[in-house]
Parts: structure tokens; sequence; C-alpha cells
């Protein structure tokens, strides 16, 4: 892709977001400047547009930039004047559309906490069996003294503790990376529904 027609997608992307959150000109002048620095540096123009990256990439991670509130407001905000009797039927309205509201909120909220806390979970599980193996640690040494067998099998059941607990030290690390990946997405998803897709074509 050449550097103009890197430019001129971007900016197509780039007028569907809010123009009061974020400043289009600023921004293509930012990619510009980044394909023109590559090019210096030896780079031919479609590697050096190539090393910008994906613009499917760059809008998300403006979307994730841009504070939810405000995608809100710029989506809610009226585009004319509102008529005396709409602002009757807003009030009217409003023990309905605030209970929907409100209950949304609390779905969305009530579904990113319950994915945290299956993450938190499978951390204190690992805490657990790395606490499993200090106690048995301990454990083995009493027990040494008084009974060399019961030692042995303390400090076998400790260092199985061990060997699971940097077993699943790995697996909850995929884990918080993955889920966090996904709530971000799912965090930008949420911002691209207030996002005018007629805008977007």
């Amino acid at each position: 892709m050449t550097k103009q027609a890197f430019i001129d997608k971007l900016t197509v992307e780039l007028a569907a977001l809010p123009q009061d959150v974020i400043d289009v000109e600023e921004r293509i002048g930012f990619y510009g400047e980044m394909i023109d620095d590559r090019i210096e540096a030896g780079l031919s123009e479609e590697a050096a547009v190539a090393a910008c990256g994906n613009i499917e990439d760059i809008i998300s991670q403006i979307i994730s930039e841009i504070p939810l509130g405000k995608l809100v407001k710029e989506k809610i905000k009226p585009k004319r004047s509102i008529a005396w009797w709409e602002i009757l039927l807003i009030i009217l309205g409003s023990p309905l559309w605030i209970t929907l509201l409100a209950a949304l909120f609390a779905i969305v909220i009530a579904v990113y906490a319950v994915i945290w806390s299956c993450i938190v979970s499978i951390w204190a599980v690992d805490v657990a069996l790395a606490g499993a193996f200090l106690g048995g640690t301990v454990s083995s040494i009493l027990l040494f003294c008084t009974s060399v067998p019961s030692g042995l099998a303390m400090l076998g059941i400790a260092l199985f503790s061990a060997g699971a607990a940097l077993a699943f030290f790995f697996v909850c690390r995929i884990a918080t990376v993955g889920t966090a990946k996904l709530t971000k997405k799912i965090a930008i998803g949420i911002k691209r529904l207030f996002i005018k897709k007629e805008d977007r074509k």
C-alpha cells in the first residue's frame, strides 16, 4: 500500500470517530511523519507503510483510548433543538429508560466481575499450592525429628505442591493475559456501538 492510500483510508476511518474527542489532522500528521521517517531510514514506501501496522488495529487502539462517557455523550447529543413535547416524553419515560440503562450497566459490570473473579480464584489456588509447599517443608523438618518415614512422606507432599504451584503459575499467567485481551476487545466492541456505522463505510 502506498503512503497516500494509507493516509486516505485512515482519514475515512478517523472521520467516523467523534471529532470533538480526537484531532484527525494531528493523527494523520503523526502517521505521515512516521512513514516519512522510515523512508528516510532506508525502507521502501510499501515497507514503511506496512511497519505502521494494520489500519483496523490503529483504529481499535484509538477507540480504546477514548473514554466511553465521551462516546456515549456524542451519540446521544441531539443534532437539533428538542421540541417541548419530546422533552415531556423523555421525562415521562424516564422511569422506564433509566431502569433499563441501570440494568444493562449492572449486567456489564457483573459479567466483568465474574470473569476477573475466576482469574483471582485460580491465582488463589496457585498461592495455596505454594503455601502447601512452604508448610510441608517446615512440617517435614519437624517430622524428621520424630519419624523418618513421616518426614519423607511430608517432604514428598511438599515437593509435589511445589511442582504443581510452578506448573499452575504458567496456567494462571496465560489465563490472565488472555482475559485481559478479551476484556479489552469487549470494551472496544462496546465503544464501537456508539460510533456511527454509516460513517465507517
